[in-house]
Order: C-alpha cells, then sequence, then structure tokens
C-alpha cells in the first residue's frame, strides 16, 4: 500500500456489489478536497512489486455525493483490475486527489439533445450526467432544456449495472430515454427487450426520438469497435466531428475499460 502524498489518498471501499464473476461495483471514501464534474474520471491505483500501477475509471457518482462509485470489469491478463478483484469493504486503494477528462455534457453549444452511447462499463459517465441533471431537476434548477437519450448495450441483461436506476428515472422525468439492448439473446433467454448491438440501432432509435444533427450531441462511450462503427454511421448521418465525443475503453488485448 503506498503512503499517501501530495498526489494521491488511500481511499476505503466503502461497499462492494458483485453483478457477475466479471463485473462488479464498489464505492469508495472520497477526500474532502476531491472534486469533479458529471463525467470525469477518477485514477485509481495498486503496488505491484514495488511499483504503483494505476489507470483511470469513469465515476459513476454524481458530484453531490459523498462517495465515489466505480464500475468494473476484470480483465484476467490485466495489472490493476486483478488486484482491485481482490479488495472488499475495508480495504484501501490509491486514488489521485485530482479528476480529469473532458468526457462531460455539452453545455456550450445550442444543441439541447444529447445522444448517449455505451457499452457495459461505459454507461458510467452517463449515470454520472443522470444522478447529476436529477438531483438539479428535483431542486428546480435543470441547466437549460436538456434531453438525454441512452441506448446501453451489453452481451447479456446482467451486465447492465444500472438499468434498474435509469429505467426508473426515465420512468419519473421527461428529459430522459433509455433503451438497453442485448447482443447474445441466445444467451439470455428470458430477455424480452430489445436485441441488437449498439451501431446496429442508431438508425432506428435517433429516426424514432427525431434526433436530427444540427440540434443533437453525440457521445459514445465504451468498447472501440461501438465506437468507430457507431461514429461511422454518425457521420453518414450528418453528424459533424464537433457534435461527437468519445471515451474507448480498451478490452482484452490492452485491458477493459481505461483498466
Amino acid at each position: 500500500m503506498p503512503p499517501s502524498s501530495e498526489k494521491h489518498y488511500q481511499a476505503r471501499v466503502v461497499s462492494r456489489h458483485d453483478l457477475s464473476p466479471d463485473l462488479w461495483v464498489i464505492r469508495l471514501e472520497r477526500n474532502d478536497g476531491f472534486r469533479f464534474v458529471a463525467g470525469q474520471y477518477a485514477t485509481l491505483g495498486e503496488m505491484d512489486s514495488g511499483k504503483l500501477i494505476e489507470r483511470a475509471y469513469s465515476i459513476v457518482s454524481s458530484p453531490y455525493e459523498s462517495e465515489l462509485e466505480i464500475f468494473i470489469e476484470l480483465v484476467q491478463q490485466g495489472e490493476l483490475t486483478p488486484h482491485l478483484y481482490k479488495r472488499k469493504p475495508g480495504d484501501v486503494v490509491s486514488c489521485r486527489r485530482i479528476a480529469k477528462g473532458r468526457f462531460t455534457l455539452d453545455m456550450k453549444s445550442a444543441r439541447t439533445n444529447h445522444l448517449l452511447l455505451a457499452t457495459v462499463t461505459g454507461i458510467a459517465p452517463f449515470v454520472s450526467y443522470v444522478r447529476t441533471l436529477n438531483a438539479d431537476w428535483k431542486k428546480e434548477q435543470m441547466p437549460g432544456k436538456l434531453q438525454l437519450y441512452v441506448v446501453h448495450g451489453a452481451s447479456r441483461s446482467w451486465e447492465f449495472g444500472y438499468r434498474e436506476e435509469l429505467e426508473r428515472v426515465a420512468g419519473e422525468v421527461p428529459w430522459l430515454k433509455y433503451v438497453p439492448t442485448i447482443s447474445r439473446p441466445w444467451e439470455d433467454t428470458s430477455w424480452g427487450g430489445e436485441v441488437g448491438r449498439v451501431e446496429d440501432l442508431i438508425r432506428k432509435y435517433s429516426d424514432m426520438w427525431g434526433l436530427q444533427p444540427e440540434k443533437t450531441s453525440a457521445y459514445l462511450c465504451g468498447h472501440p469497435n461501438m465506437i468507430e462503427n457507431g461514429r461511422g454511421i454518425l457521420q453518414r448521418r450528418g453528424w459533424k466531428k464537433d457534435a461527437m465525443s468519445e471515451e474507448v475503453y480498451f478490452v482484452p488485448a490492452q485491458e477493459a475499460g481505461r483498466h
């Protein structure tokens, strides 16, 4: 365990929830000085052979919350996630004191629609958006007339993590639509929802929701193949580079998530 320093603090694991053998959610103590904007990431670390191994993880929590929530995918050959996988409540991990990242909601352009495309753990920054906006909406402090449209893909339904929360919020507020979709329905025969990869559904739902490039900012987060394919589809439908944001979560050859 590395000592606390000017750049790091020791974040205690407050709770842990396992979704599957390789997906879990942890909540960490948040240092009093740790500030972030919805969509940014925390840099977590563990000591390995005398070296601090660090990776960036999108923060699921809203900045209004007192703890940091992180959605993690285990990669057996990864440098960090196998260490984090062993952590249970009461253990500590290293966390940099400063959050970083520019994958935040576009509040500067005139585009009021926001199309959020994610795979598995890529939903993390979008949950932070939703939690933050929902808190503002309840206080009647919603920043403008924003509309969020989420398409979230996974292989099987138990990999979603935040489906119940997002469906609940979407049922309560006028500014959120949420569609979960699975790509391996033959492995999840009880699933009765949408089927197909995220990129397969971009045309269908952008048309259904009436999303026009000049009025819609698009965000792609998660698997690099989804991002590459999704970007191409959006471009062919008229989206310009400045209206699209991307955050790639690398997979097995390197590590899932940014991990």
